[in-house]
């Protein structure tokens, strides 16, 4: 996240009337309520100002952001850097910053704020494709999930009910806005808020790879962006056409990596894609989920 000088935190409802549009530097919201009238205007009316400091408070912490989460001297004060924290404080055996999850957080923060003492049918706020839930009973919500984000190939909905586990999504990856240390097209995971479907998004994307492989090209984090969390470490800037083994071994890895994250309930399900080849980690607990086909599919108890 760098410091941007702007105008400051900007609110208005789009052209629609139905949703609510925060955007502050490289914060970008899109944020929606249903329910009685009244109820989402005080919502929005609550969301906008706990928007107003959300990036400058971020902006005061990034010394403590930016560190490995096993080198972080003391806990952050901002209630969405503490949300950042704890959704990378899991996986403190590989390089992670609270950085991984600031989408996320920000927008269970935002969530958290919009519903607080207020009656809504449902609500979601939405982070550049970082999405937190809000379901009251007996309501769902469908989001459209694509293999290749930059194309939309392979786009299939998936629906979650007031049910399941799942309140928050979020989608990591080389061809995404932020850097990744691995190849992957797209890495969508569900889990529990959207700060640690965030966090477990960034590390299996960075995890499906193939070290050394001559036809991915790398650049130190800091060349692309000089106040990268990344440092000096290599990002992926280039994918060429990979062998059916090479993308099998790369999935492999990321396949490993996501089914300890559900193993440990740290995640509900993940679906890695690596130029149109698709793997699924579906929850084998109280939901079931498939991410396969494209008709919509439904997150249902067993």
């Amino acid at each position: 996240m760098s410091v941007f000088r702007d105008s400051g935190p900007q609110a208005a409802l789009l052209p629609d009337g139905k949703r609510l549009h925060l955007q502050h530097g490289p914060i970008d919201l899109i944020v929606e309520a249903s329910g009685n009238v009244d109820e989402v205007a005080a919502a929005y009316r609550q969301a906008r100002r706990a928007f107003r400091s959300v990036l400058d408070t971020l902006v005061l912490e990034l010394s403590i952001l930016r560190a490995p989460v096993d080198a972080i001297p003391h806990a952050p004060a901002g209630a969405v850097a503490r949300r950042m924290l704890r959704a990378v404080f899991p996986h403190t055996k590989v390089f992670v910053t609270p950085m991984a999850a600031v989408a996320g957080a920000v927008a269970d923060h935002i969530l958290f704020e919009l519903c607080r003492g207020r009656s809504l049918r449902r609500a979601y706020v939405n982070n550049g494709g970082d999405i937190a839930l809000y379901l009251a009973h007996g309501e769902s919500f469908s989001v459209g999930v694509a293999s290749n984000p930059v194309t939309g190939e392979g786009l299939e909905k998936i629906a979650v009910g007031s049910e399941d586990l799942v309140r928050g999504i979020a989608t990591s990856g080389w061809r995404g806005r932020s850097h990744s240390l691995g190849i992957a097209d797209a890495v969508t995971v569900l889990a529990g808020c959207a700060a640690a479907a965030d966090a477990a998004a960034t590390l299996i994307a960075n995890a499906i790879d193939i070290p050394g492989a001559p036809s991915i090209r790398r650049m130190p984090a800091r060349e692309l962006s000089p106040d990268s969390d990344l440092g000096d470490r290599l990002v992926t800037v280039e994918v060429g056409v990979l062998s059916a083994d090479e993308k099998a071994a790369a999935l492999d890895r990321g396949v490993k990596v996501a089914q300890d994250m559900r193993c440990r309930g740290l995640i509900v399900a993940a679906k890695l894609c690596l130029q149109g080849e698709i793997r699924s980690i579906d929850c084998l607990g109280p939901v079931g989920l498939s991410l396969g086909g494209t008709e919509t599919k439904r997150l249902v108890h067993a």
